[in-house]
This record gives structure tokens, C-alpha cells and sequence, in this order.
């Protein structure tokens, strides 16, 4: 149902420092892209993340309420992404730790820029 989702970056290489890094913890990586976005992914088909400079050549800003919630198997991929993310210059927003008991696990940080991640496992049924 979702094929990508684009954030913005006011330092391209700052955050594909950043996404190189943290995204390589979960077999992802940059699959393409051009001077002003690139895309990570896991493979054709797959859902993908986005970083850009603004197309309007405006100011980049997190949108509030906006969310990008990245995957992981279990408790031990979530809080090492959380570390990987802490270690590369995140900021937290919510340390690794069960939200819902027994249906979801999830950490959350900010990137460089700003824009909130969530690093989950959901169990539903």
C-alpha cells in the first residue's frame, strides 16, 4: 500500500550520513537517487524512505504530527537501531519499550533535521 515517503534534509550530506548508517542496521540502503534526494529501500517493490532538499528551495522543517515508522523484529532490532540512532546524533523521544502490552514495542528519535522516527514491532491478532 505504501510506496515511499519523502522527508526533508537542509544538509543532504549530513543525512545520507546519517540514513547510510542507521538504515545499513536493517539490510536497507540507497537504491537510487540525484543531487537533491535519494531513496533507501530494501528492494524493488518494497516500501521506500526518501531524504530531500526542498523542491521549493524553501527552509526544511518537520512537520508536526508527522511520523515515519520504520519496522524492526523484535525488542533487540529496535533498541539497536535506537542506539544506532542515539550514536549518530539523534535526539530521543521516547526510549525502547512496550507502548500497548503484548501487541506493540517501539522507540522513537528525531534525525538531525528534526523529523520523528519510530523503530516498532506490532503484533496483531
Amino acid at each position: 500500500m505504501l510506496g515511499y515517503v519523502t522527508i526533508g534534509t537542509a544538509d543532504m550530506a549530513k543525512a545520507t550520513a546519517f540514513y547510510d548508517a542507521l538504515l545499513a542496521e536493517i539490510g536497507a540502503k540507497q537504491l537510487f537517487g540525484q543531487d537533491r534526494i535519494k531513496f533507501y529501500g530494501t528492494g524493488p517493490g518494497a516500501p521506500m524512505l526518501a531524504v530531500c532538499v526542498p523542491y521549493d528551495q524553501g527552509a526544511q522543517a518537520p512537520g508536526n504530527g508527522v511520523m515515519i515508522a520504520i519496522p524492526a523484529p523484535g525488542p533487540e532490532a529496535i533498541q539497536k537501531l535506537y542506539d544506532k540512532a542515539m550514536a549518530l546524533g539523534a535526539t530521543d523521544e521516547g526510549a525502547p519499550g512496550e507502548r500497548i502490552p503484548g501487541m506493540f514495542y517501539g522507540a522513537y528519535v528525531r534525525d538531525l533535521d528534526g523529523n520523528k522516527l519510530c523503530f516498532y514491532e506490532m503484533k496483531l491478532g
